[in-house]
C-alpha cells in the first residue's frame, strides 16, 4: 500500500505541474476568453482543466485495457481526446457562463464548444503522453563490485524462494512471476517491483513485463516490435516505445 501512495502522489504533482503550467499559458495568452480579466481567466482554466485531467485519468485507464498505448500511442491519443472532450464539452458548455458571470448559455450553443475543447484535450493528451513514465533497466552489481542483493525474490512463496526469476507480467493489480519452479500472482504493482528487482538484470520490455535478460534465448523482430523466447518457451513482448532503448543496451 505504501508504494501505491508513492505512485499516486507522484502522478498527482505531474498532474498539477501540467495543470498550473498550461491554465497560466492559456491565462496569458487569453485563449477563447479575451473579454475575461486574468483573475476570471486563470480561475477558469484552473477549474476545468482540474476537471479535464481527472477525467482524463480515467479516460486513460479504460482506452490502456484495450489498445497498447506504447505500441500505438496517436491512436490512444484520438481515442482519449475524443473521450475527454465529449462530456467535457457539455462541462465546459454549462460552467463557462457562471464561472464568468454570465446567465448560463442556451443549449444551441452546446456544439460551439466542442471544437476549442477537442483542441486543449489534444494537447493535454499528447503531454500526459509524453511524462509516463520511461521504462526502467534494473542491474546486478559490476564484476569487482559488491553484490546488490534484490528484495523481490523474498515476496516469493515458500515452494519458489531461492528460484530463478525469468520474467514478471503485469495482470491488473496483480504480478504473475515467471520462475524455473513455474508462475504464481502476488499482489504487487509492477511499477513498486521494478524498484525491488535492482539487483538483478533484466529490464522493462513493455508497459506490462519485466524480463531477466539471462532468460532470453531468442529474438524475432518485425515491425518496430520484437519477441522475446524465455527459457521454458515463455514469450515475452517488447513494444515499439523500449525497443530502441534495449538494442541500445546490446539486447538484441
Amino acid at each position: 500500500m505504501r508504494g501505491d501512495h508513492r505512485v499516486w502522489r507522484r502522478v498527482l504533482l505531474r498532474d498539477c505541474v501540467v495543470v498550473a503550467a498550461a491554465a497560466g499559458f492559456l491565462t496569458i495568452s487569453g485563449a477563447f476568453l479575451g473579454e475575461a480579466t486574468v483573475v476570471q481567466r486563470l480561475g477558469y482554466w484552473l477549474l476545468v482543466l482540474m476537471l479535464g485531467v481527472g477525467w482524463g485519468e480515467v479516460c486513460g485507464r479504460l482506452v490502456g485495457r484495450v489498445i497498447d498505448l506504447d505500441d500505438r500511442p496517436w491512436l490512444g491519443v484520438v481515442v482519449m481526446t475524443l473521450a475527454v472532450a465529449a462530456p467535457m464539452s457539455a462541462t465546459v458548455w454549462a460552467v463557462t457562463g457562471p464561472a464568468l458571470g454570465y446567465p448560463p448559455f442556451p443549449l444551441r450553443a452546446l456544439p460551439g464548444f466542442f471544437g476549442p475543447v477537442v483542441a486543449v484535450s489534444a494537447v493535454m493528451t499528447v503531454i500526459s503522453l509524453l511524462l509516463r513514465r520511461p521504462p526502467v533497466q534494473t542491474h546486478a552489481a559490476p564484476a569487482g563490485q559488491p553484490a546488490v542483493r534484490a528484495r523481490f525474490p523474498d515476496r516469493l512463496p515458500a515452494r519458489q524462494r531461492g528460484a530463478a526469476i525469468r520474467a514478471v507480467q503485469s495482470e491488473d493489480h496483480y504480478l504473475r512471476v515467471h520462475t524455473d519452479r513455474g508462475s504464481d500472482l502476488i499482489l504487487m504493482r509492477l511499477s513498486d517491483a521494478l524498484e525491488e528487482l535492482e539487483g538483478l538484470e533484466g529490464a522493462q520490455t513493455h508497459r506490462s513485463w519485466w524480463v531477466a535478460r539471462d532468460a532470453v534465448r531468442d529474438v524475432e523482430r518485425g515491425d518496430g516490435r520484437a519477441v522475446l523466447t524465455l527459457d521454458g518457451g515463455l514469450v515475452a513482448p517488447v513494444s515499439r516505445r523500449y525497443a530502441r532503448a534495449l538494442r541500445e543496451a546490446g539486447w538484441y
